[in-house]
C-alpha cells in the first residue's frame, strides 16, 4: 500500500451474509482530499461495503483502520439513498438536518452555524423553516445531503445519492461535493450506476465484481477493458485534448 497517508484502510477485508460471501479480501486506500467513485452491477457489495465502514456490518476477516489522528467517527457522514424518517411525523427542514448532530457534543452558537453552512452547501439557504414533507424530491435529496454535511465530515459516504433527480439537481449536488472536496478537503465515497458522474468527478475509482474490489486512480480504472471486464459488455472511452473523459456503454438497461 507504498507510503500514502490515510484516512482509512481495509486489510483483506471480507464480508458475507450469513453463508454467503459477498466481498472478499478487499484491500483499499482512502487518503484526504481523493474523490472515490464505487462502481459495479447491483448485487456486487457496493452498499455493503459502505455499510461495513459505518459499522453496521461486521467483517467476516480482515480489518478496517482510521488513521488516529487524521480520522474520527463523528467526522463520518452518510447520506443513504432514501429518507429513514417516519412521514407520519411534522418535521421542518431545520429539525431534519439537525438530526445528523446526534451524538455530538455542541453549543448552540456551533450548532447553528453548522446549521446554516449544511443548508448553504446544499442550496437549501433560506429553507430551514420550511415543511420537510412539503419539499420536492429533489429537495428531499438535498436535504439528506445538509444532514450529513452538517457534522462537518472529513470524508463522506454516499449511497446513490443522485439516483432520480433530474440533471439541474445532480448537478447542483455534485458541483456543492467537487467545492467541498477541493475547498475543504471533503473525501467522498460514491456509489452509483452513473459512469459519467465517474469520469467527470472521480479521482480514485474501486470497481466492484464477482466479489473482488479493484481499487486505484481513475485514470487507471475508467479504461474500455476494466469496465467492460467490470459490466461484462462494451464500453467506449472517449479522453478529449481538454481532458475531460466521455464514458457510454452499451445495453445499459441489462446491468443497472
Amino acid at each position: 500500500m507504498g507510503n500514502r497517508v490515510f484516512l482509512f484502510q481495509t486489510v483483506d477485508l471480507s464480508v458475507a451474509y450469513g453463508r454467503r460471501q459477498v466481498l472478499r479480501e478487499v484491500n483499499l486506500v482512502v487518503s484526504p482530499g481523493e474523490f472515490w467513485f464505487f462502481l459495479g452491477p447491483n448485487g456486487v457489495g457496493k452498499t455493503t461495503c459502505l455499510k461495513t465502514l459505518l459499522g453496521e456490518l461486521r467483517p467476516r476477516q480482515g480489518r478496517i483502520l482510521f488513521h488516529p489522528e487524521l480520522f474520527r467517527r463523528h467526522r463520518l457522514g452518510f447520506v443513504p439513498q432514501r429518507c429513514d424518517l417516519n412521514p407520519t411525523l411534522p418535521t421542518t427542514v431545520r429539525e431534519f438536518v439537525q438530526l445528523g448532530l446526534v451524538g455530538l457534543q455542541s453549543g448552540a452558537r456551533e450548532r447553528s452555524d453548522s446549521l446554516a453552512f449544511a443548508l448553504k452547501q446544499a442550496g437549501l439557504e433560506g429553507m430551514a423553516d420550511r415543511d420537510y414533507w412539503a419539499l420536492s424530491g429533489g429537495q428531499r435529496q438535498k436535504a439528506l445531503v445538509a444532514r450529513a454535511l452538517v457534522r462537518r465530515p472529513r470524508v463522506l459516504l454516499l449511497d446513490e445519492p443522485t439516483k432520480g433527480l433530474d440533471l439541474a439537481t445532480e448537478e447542483g449536488v455534485m458541483e456543492a461535493l467537487a467545492d467541498l472536496n477541493q475547498r475543504e478537503g471533503l473525501t467522498p465515497v460514491f456509489v452509483t450506476h452513473d459512469l459519467s458522474l465517474a469520469a467527470r468527478y472521480a479521482s480514485h475509482v474501486a470497481l466492484f465484481y464477482d466479489g473482488c474490489v479493484h481499487p486505484g486512480p481513475a485514470s487507471a480504472n475508467l479504461t474500455p477493458e476494466e469496465l467492460e471486464r467490470t459490466f461484462g459488455v462494451p464500453v467506449a472511452v472517449t479522453r478529449e485534448e481538454s481532458g475531460r473523459v466521455t464514458v457510454s456503454i452499451e445495453r445499459s438497461k441489462d446491468i443497472l
